[in-house]
């Protein structure tokens, strides 16, 4: 198996971090840059300007200190091999960075958490830019769509999706998905964190594998197809939430969880080892 040189394309908060220098460390990937936006405001910072947003700022805050948690402690002492690069959100598009990138040849574009890709990049890679989406296509589309399922009362709908980059938001061809590993007493955040710490690990390993990963069927159409947008995330959501997590949401799921996710089909490549077979 050859290096695969890639560019990755991400954002900048400690998940982010956290998945370019774990990609980093292997030594059969060599990263020629990582473009990391900056968001132009937080999350937190919008709520805050709106009228009723305590629960949502707690929300927040929490989702903050779990991945401190989850992810401080090896950014602080892992060396960045990711070549970062910073800039404000939306100029991945732009015609400087798109030159850069396709002048540097690499063998796959990464893209998580970045702002949607538009042409030429789109164009000029085809085929080879792999698109994480957290949350599993088809079944949540839109913005939240590992929160929503969690409000929902259907933890078997959380997970994470890898996909080819196409014209459409989260519409490509599906190569893997992921569920994420839900231990007794977990918080929404750490379901998310431990989440995201898995999907790294299969990441590298579709990166690995890519020249040669079976291409998989379609999922089947799903009876439900739920969209949501930021504007639909709210107080009284983040109440349904942790209502939910207090009423044995977790529990409930993990003495069901086959009936569950039997009900709710994955793509799973056969190339790539999930860490919760592991």
């Amino acid at each position: 198996m050859f290096m695969k040189k890639i560019i990755i394309l991400t954002g900048s908060e400690l998940r982010h971090v956290f998945f370019r220098k774990f990609i980093a460390l292997s030594d059969d990937i060599k990263i020629i840059n990582s473009y990391c936006e900056k968001p132009e405001k937080d999350s937190q910072t919008t709520v805050s300007t709106q009228n009723n947003y305590v629960l949502r700022t707690k929300h927040f805050i929490n989702r903050e200190q779990s991945e401190k948690d989850f992810f401080e402690l090896f950014i602080d002492n892992v060396s960045d091999n990711s070549r970062p690069i910073f800039l404000l959100k939306g100029d991945i598009n732009s015609s400087s960075y798109i030159e850069a990138i396709i002048k540097a040849k690499p063998d796959l574009l990464v893209a998580y958490g970045c702002s949607i890709i538009k042409e030429p990049l789109v164009s000029a890679f085809k085929g080879r830019v792999l698109n994480i989406h957290l949350g599993l296509s088809p079944y949540y589309r839109g913005s939240g769509t590992n929160y929503w399922p969690l409000v929902n009362g259907e933890p078997e709908y959380v997970g994470a999706t890898f996909m080819h980059l196409d014209s459409g938001i989260d519409t490509g061809e599906i190569i893997h998905q992921t569920r994420p590993r839900i231990i007794w007493g977990d918080t929404p955040a750490q379901i998310g964190n431990r989440l995201i710490a898995d999907m790294a690990f299969a990441c590298r390993e579709i990166i690995r594998h890519f020249d040669v990963l079976k291409r998989m069927p379609p999922p089947p159409k799903p009876a439900k197809e739920l969209v949501y947008k930021k504007k639909d995330f709210s107080e009284a959501s983040v109440e349904i939430l942790y209502d939910n997590f207090a009423s044995g949401l977790v529990e409930k799921y993990l003495f069901e969880k086959k009936i569950l996710c039997d009900k709710v089909p994955i793509i799973c490549n056969p190339a790539i080892t999930n860490k919760e077979s592991l």
